[in-house]
């Protein structure tokens, strides 16, 4: 038998074998193609991901775990800086200095607002306690003006003295009750007796006749002996 008989294939024969070599080429693309698919799957989740093209992308630095993390920098803020209020420091120069004596009777507010420690409202409070008065004999009166208590007070003494040369006194033999009364340190009681007093006498010389009448005290002759006029 020749060796040629064993290369000798048929019409069908040669057409089948075509065909599986077509197949077998078709096969071997085909894992070809799939091995590379997934090796750029691999490739892919190891790589970081960026959202610019790949291209682009910055090169990932290596961690250093002993570096030493940078210093936050200091958030700068746009705001312009506080300006400081013309008034405040005006209000403070216009302060007396140190040592001042202001005179309790004869000062206005513009006066008063210039001792440390009283503003406008304090300085209104004391000219008006002051007009109710008829002026203030001693300093320590302050102590009767609304709002200023101990503390207040101990920190105003030093800054007054009070001149009673300018006391308004009470014309004791001439006034109404009513317009006794509007005195602080005498109530309407106080202010009738006297009146009645006044009139059983026809004339009142002093203190000594007050003393006829329960509604005053020693503590009375103190406060009110100042405002008091018999003439």
């Amino acid at each position: 038998m020749n060796w040629r008989d064993f290369l000798y294939f048929s019409k069908g024969e040669r057409q089948a074998l075509i065909l599986l070599l077509v197949l077998i080429a078709a096969g071997s693309i085909f894992l070809v193609i799939n091995d590379k698919k997934r090796e750029a799957v691999v490739v892919a989740a190891t790589q970081p991901r960026y959202i610019v093209h790949p291209e682009n992308a910055p090169v990932p630095r290596p961690i250093d775990r002993a570096e030493k993390p940078a210093k936050p920098q200091p958030v700068r803020s746009n705001r312009l800086p506080r300006r400081k209020l013309p008034g405040r420091e005006s209000v403070r120069r216009d302060k007396l200095p140190a040592g001042s004596l202001v005179e309790l009777n004869t000062a206005d507010t513009t006066t008063l607002k210039k001792v440390p420690g009283i503003g406008s409202v304090f300085a209104g409070r004391i000219v008006k306690y002051r007009a109710l008065l008829g002026g203030f004999y001693s300093v320590a009166q302050l102590r009767e003006v609304y709002g200023i208590d101990e503390e207040r007070y101990l920190s105003l003494q030093n800054w007054f003295y009070a001149d009673t040369s300018f006391l308004a006194k009470l014309a004791v033999n001439h006034l109404s009750p009513d317009a006794l009364a509007r005195h602080p340190y005498l109530s309407y009681k106080q202010a009738y007796a006297l009146h009645q007093l006044c009139r059983r006498k026809r004339r009142l010389d002093g203190w000594e006749n007050l003393r006829l009448l329960e509604e005053f005290t020693e503590a009375d002759h103190k406060r009110l002996s100042a405002y008091l006029s018999f003439q």
